[in-house]
């Protein structure tokens, strides 16, 4: 997809004279290897073109609201995770928000009973090209992303997909992420409402954003984070005061060497732990760590498994899963991963806030929602 000219079939529906895009119809999944049967909603997942000289193209998952809620209805959300160059597949859709999670068998699926897409239609998007199973015909692309050209492919893929998907056209839209989308949220947000200014109902009903756990601004989040590992006994006083002056306020994506070297001290100190969820063990052995689980910490077993990475990879990497997400179509050479390092070691441009942004959008009128979720809750990944 990537075409000005959209060709139109029309296919059969109770609601008579419905239309969509030919494409659309060919992204629609039948089902998914081992999901629970007759779930009740409709998802459709492929490829969107966001530069045809290049070849680059990003993968999306839709997940619409069950039928008996009317996803008609619903309002449409655009989820990014960040990293930078970690997959919305792997952790937004597979890990939190999504309506399914992965089984230890990486094989099978459960439903999410935490789903946003029960309230919503969640759009779930592969960003930038290189991660996950988006992809880029020009190798150069995957050493030179960054925030800039990332905001600007995301903004393309959107028109294109509202040509695909019409009837999402003028319904009322929100973007999503955490972590480091938490500059890619605000980005994509203000190219959204600049281009929407003058225009009567725009396509793109741009009502506001949210973002949780988010990478907002270089200074103050260094200061966070250094003082969350201090006061949690993570790092020594030593440690912590050599932070706070190696990397004050430095690029968090383009740290100085002296700030490097400090923060190669901290995760020593650290020890292996799971950064993410200090309190529980990290993933070593799955079955010893689940009988673990199980017997002391029954409700821990439920809420938390700090392996479901493992899962995500092995899942996402068999051939009938692929198949039935239109994904990989090109037969990318390397296996699909939950974060690219190429793209997140070579990030470019990075701006050092996003108060810029906050402070524009907020002046338009825009609905925005910043929030955080507690340690424990495995839904603070990249």
């Amino acid at each position: 997809m990537g075409q000005s000219v959209v060709s139109v079939v029309c296919v059969l529906s109770l609601i008579v004279g419905t239309c969509f895009a030919s494409s659309q119809v060919s992204d629609r999944i039948t089902e998914l290897p081992g999901q629970p049967k007759n779930v009740g909603f409709a998802q459709y997942s492929g490829y969107v073109t966001v530069n045809e000289q290049a070849g680059r193209a990003l993968f999306y998952w839709l997940v619409e609201t069950p039928a008996s809620r009317k996803p008609e209805s619903r309002p449409l959300v655009l989820w990014l995770n960040g990293g930078p160059g970690c997959s919305s597949v792997a952790y937004g859709a597979a890990e939190e928000i999504g309506p399914f999670h992965i089984r230890p068998d990486g094989k099978t699926l459960y439903l999410n009973p935490y789903a946003w897409s029960s309230l919503a239609n969640l759009l779930f998007l592969e960003s930038p090209a290189g991660v996950g199973f988006s992809y880029t015909n020009t190798s150069s692309d995957l050493y030179t992303a960054g925030d800039k050209k990332t905001a600007e492919d995301a903004y393309t893929f959107l028109v294109n997909w509202f040509e695909r998907f019409p009837q999402y056209k003028h319904r009322d839209f929100y973007i999503a992420g955490e972590s480091y989308a938490g500059h890619y949220v605000p980005q994509l947000s203000q190219i959204v409402y600049q281009r929407n200014k003058g225009v009567q109902n725009p396509i793109i009903n741009f009502k506001g954003f949210l973002v949780g756990n988010a990478v907002t601004d270089d200074y103050h989040d260094y200061v966070g984070t250094f003082e969350y590992w201090w006061t949690h006994g993570l790092i020594s006083d030593s440690t912590y005061r050599l932070l706070r002056v190696a990397c004050d306020f430095g690029s968090s994506q383009h740290p100085s060497l002296e700030c490097m070297k400090a923060l190669n001290v901290a995760v020593l100190e650290q020890g292996k732990i799971d950064p993410y969820s200090i309190y529980t063990r990290p993933c070593n052995n799955t079955q010893s760590l689940k009988r673990e689980l199980k017997g002391h910490y029954p409700w821990m077993s439920r809420a938390y498994d700090p392996c479901t990475d493992r899962y995500s990879e092995v899942y996402f990497n068999r051939p009938e899963v692929q198949k039935a997400l239109h994904a990989n179509l090109t037969r990318i050479s390397y296996p699909w991963k939950t974060c690219s390092d190429i793209v997140g070691n070579y990030w470019a441009d990075s701006p050092l806030s996003m108060l810029p942004i906050y402070q524009e959008l907020i002046a338009a009128g825009l609905r925005i929602w910043v929030y955080r979720l507690v340690a424990g809750a495995k839904y603070t990944k990249d």
